[in-house]
C-alpha cells in the first residue's frame, strides 16, 4: 500500500505557532506563579536558568508552574512514580488536533463547547483534558484502567473550578478494550486522541530510560527512578507501539459510529506501514499524517476518518453548525 500523502498542517520543526511553549521558559515568571519552583531552578553552564531534567522531583514542580502560569490550574500532583509529562509536546497534539477539526469545517475551528473528544488513557497527570479544555474550551472524557491513576485524575479535576463539569473521567472496565465501553448511549466524540505505549517489554522501557537519563545528567549514571516516571502501561505494551496503534484501528472500526476523527501519536516512523496496512483493512475513508516536531525530537500524528465526505457534511450541520 502506498503511504498516504502528508498532510501540510505541520511540515517544520518547531512547535505549533498557537503553542504558548515556543520560547524558552521565563522562569522568573514561572517562580513568581508557582514560588516551589525557585529552589530547583539553577544557572548551567552555559549561563541560562534551568531545572535538572533528571531530577523527576524539579521535573513537577516546573509542570506544576506551567500549568498554573499558562491555564489558570491551581492544583496539579500525581502519585510517585507515575508519568510527568513534558507539556509542550502535549500541547503541540491538541492545536494539530484543534487544526484537523478546523479543516473539516471550512477553515473555521467548531464552537468550543459543542466540540467533545475522548483521551485513552488519560493517565494520573490528566495532562490532555488539562490543556484541551483550558486552550479550546472542549469537553473531555477521560478513559483509565489503573485505579491510582484514575482517582488522581478525578482529584485534579475536583480541586480545580475551571475543569469541573467539562472534564469525566471514566474508569475503562476491561484493561484489553481501548475505546469500547467507554462511551455512554448515544454519546459521540469529535476526536479521540491517545498516546500509545512506545515500548514492547518492561526490560525496553527501563533500558530507555537509563539511556535518557544519562544523557540528561551529562554522563552521571542513570539514577533508581524515570525523570518522567511512568507505569507499566503508560510505557509497554506487548508489541509495541504499532501493535497497540493497530489494535486501536481495529476497535475504532468496531465504533466507528461514535467518533468523527480517530488520532493517535506515533513516535517511530518506522511503525507507519503497518499502521496504514491496519487502516486500509479497517477500510478508513481518509487518513492524515501530520509531522510534529519538539527539538531534535520527531514525532507524528495520525488521523482517520471512516465518515464519507456526505456523512462529514451531516455530521458538522447537526454538531457543529446548528444553535
Amino acid at each position: 500500500m502506498p503511504t498516504p500523502p502528508k498532510d501540510l498542517l505541520a511540515s517544520k520543526s518547531v512547535l505549533h505557532p498557537r503553542n504558548p511553549h515556543r520560547e524558552r521558559y521565563d522562569f522568573p515568571q514561572l517562580i513568581k506563579a508557582s514560588p516551589p519552583l525557585a529552589p530547583f531552578v539553577q544557572v548551567n553552564k552555559f549561563g541560562d536558568a534551568s531545572v535538572d531534567f533528571a531530577n523527576p522531583e524539579a521535573v513537577k514542580a516546573l509542570n506544576q508552574a506551567l500549568l498554573k502560569q499558562f491555564y489558570g490550574i491551581v492544583h496539579w500532583d500525581i502519585p510517585a512514580g507515575y508519568l510527568c509529562p513534558p507539556i509542550p509536546g502535549r500541547a503541540d497534539y491538541l492545536h494539530y488536533v484543534a487544526d484537523l477539526l478546523a479543516a473539516s469545517n471550512g477553515g473555521t475551528l467548531p464552537h468550543s463547547k459543542k466540540i467533545s473528544v475522548l483521551d485513552i488513557g488519560v493517565g494520573a497527570n490528566c495532562i490532555y483534558p488539562i490543556i484541551g479544555h483550558q486552550a479550546y474550551g472542549w469537553r473531555f472524557v477521560g478513559s483509565e484502567t489503573d485505579p491510582v491513576a484514575l482517582r488522581a485524575a478525578r482529584n485534579i479535576v475536583a480541586a480545580n473550578n475551571a475543569l469541573q463539569g467539562s472534564i469525566d473521567i471514566r474508569h475503562q472496565p476491561d484493561a484489553s478494550h481501548l475505546i469500547t465501553d467507554i462511551a455512554r448511549r448515544g454519546e459521540v466524540f469529535d476526536a479521540t486522541i491517545c498516546n500509545p505505549p512506545f515500548f514492547t517489554s518492561l526490560a525496553e522501557a527501563e533500558a530507555g530510560t537509563r539511556r535518557k537519563t544519562t544523557s540528561l545528567g551529562k554522563g552521571r549514571p542513570a539514577p533508581p527512578v524515570r525523570n518522567f516516571g511512568g507505569q507499566a502501561s503508560e510505557l509497554w505494551y506487548p508489541g509495541g507501539e504499532e501493535a497497540f496503534v493497530r489494535k486501536l484501528v481495529k476497535e475504532s472500526q468496531q465504533q466507528q459510529a461514535s467518533g468523527f476523527w480517530f488520532t493517535t501519536l506515533v513516535s517511530q516512523s518506522h511503525t507507519l506501514p503497518g499502521i496504514y496496512k491496519e487502516l486500509q483493512w479497517a477500510e478508513a475513508v481518509e487518513v492524515k499524517t501530520i509531522d510534529m516536531a519538539q527539538g531534535q525530537k520527531k514525532s507524528r500524528l495520525v488521523a482517520w476518518t471512516f465518515l464519507t465526505p456526505e456523512q462529514q457534511a451531516e455530521w458538522r450541520e447537526k454538531r457543529w453548525q446548528k444553535g
